[in-house]
Order: C-alpha cells, then sequence, then structure tokens
C-alpha cells in the first residue's frame, strides 16, 4: 500500500477532476489520460485504457462536441439530464482511476462518495444556475455561463493535476454553495 500521504494526494486529486467532472463530462477525464500519458500521473491498472490513443482521441472528439452543444440555446438545458448521471459516472471513474495501490473495497468506496458526490455537488450548483439564467435572461445569459464552465473545467483539472489538495477546496466550496442554498432560499415572489 502506498504512503498514506500519496494515498490522500490521491484522493485529492480524484475529487479534483471529479469536481471538474461536475462542469464538463468529457473534459477532465481527457486532462487524465493525457497527463497518464505523458507520465506526470499513474494510473490504477485497470484504468491504463483512459492513456490509449483511442481513448484520448475518443474524449478528445466527445470534450468538442460537448462544449460546442452548450452554446445550443435549447440544447444547453437538455443536455443537464444526460450530464448529471454522465458527471457522476465520470466523476467515479477519475477517482477510482488515481487511486492506485489502494484495497478495492477502499477505492470504490472513495470513488463512489467523494469522487461521484463532488461531481453531484457541482453539476448541481450549474444546473440550477443555467435554470435561473434560461429564466432571467431567456437563454441569452446561458453562452457565457457555458464559456464559464469549460474554462473551469480547464482550470480545476489542470489545477488539480498540478495541485491535488485543490481538489479538496473544490469540493468545499461547491458544497458550501448548496448548502447556503438550501439553508437561505429566496423568498418567491407573488
Amino acid at each position: 500500500m502506498n504512503d498514506p500521504l500519496d494515498t490522500l494526494l490521491s484522493i485529492g486529486l480524484g475529487v479534483g477532476l471529479a469536481s471538474a467532472c461536475g462542469l464538463r463530462v468529457f473534459l477532465p477525464v481527457l486532462a487524465l489520460g493525457l497527463a497518464a500519458r505523458f507520465g506526470a500521473v499513474a494510473l490504477n491498472p485497470g484504468f491504463a485504457w483512459v492513456a490509449t490513443t483511442p481513448a484520448l482521441l475518443a474524449l478528445a472528439a466527445a470534450t468538442l462536441l460537448e462544449i460546442a452543444a452548450y452554446y445550443i440555446p435549447w440544447l444547453d438545458n437538455a443536455l443537464d439530464a444526460i450530464a448529471t448521471p454522465a458527471a457522476v459516472l465520470a466523476g467515479i471513474i477519475v477517482g477510482a482511476s488515481v487511486l492506485v495501490d489502494v484495497p478495492p473495497f477502499l477505492r470504490w468506496s472513495v470513488a463512489i462518495i467523494a469522487g461521484g458526490g463532488a461531481a453531484a455537488a457541482v453539476q448541481a450548483s450549474t444546473v440550477l444556475l443555467r435554470l435561473k439564467s434560461s429564466a432571467l435572461t431567456g437563454g441569452l445569459g446561458n453562452p457565457v455561463l457555458a464559456t464559464v464552465e469549460w474554462v473551469g473545467a480547464v482550470v480545476i483539472a489542470l489545477g488539480s493535476l498540478l495541485l491535488p489538495a485543490m481538489g479538496f477546496a473544490v469540493l468545499l466550496a461547491a458544497l458550501l454553495i448548496l448548502l447556503r442554498r438550501r439553508n437561505h432560499p429566496r423568498p418567491q415572489h407573488p
């Protein structure tokens, strides 16, 4: 088993990448695959496929299509219905893929709870924001949100790869936003 500090950093990396999956599903997985391909990140052997040429090409194409689709006014809200479960699944995958030399039960528990949970928290925040933007701007503000989201996914993914502890900070911020919204709902106007 790894040094406990290495395991914590791996968890941070997985949570950070999973958080970025909540913004864009494929971009963080592509970043992870590229980092693994160039030897910057060790992958659990069962996830070595992420760094293969076919996977990287497919992830690159999916990333470009996903980013472009969020600029189509009616499609952006429709994509959120698909993106939510996909983001959670991607969060679990990136979370499990970076936990090397960890017993399977611990790997999958952390991946499901922390990775899936981080992706779900961030995705839920973006869905709420997009719904509000659609209601307030008639969808005209959504391209701005789409840009902020994919740029945020790049920054969080790269930041997580360079500074794995950043993953914990992103998750904490998303959870605080959700808790604040839950505890302080806006009054409804008649």
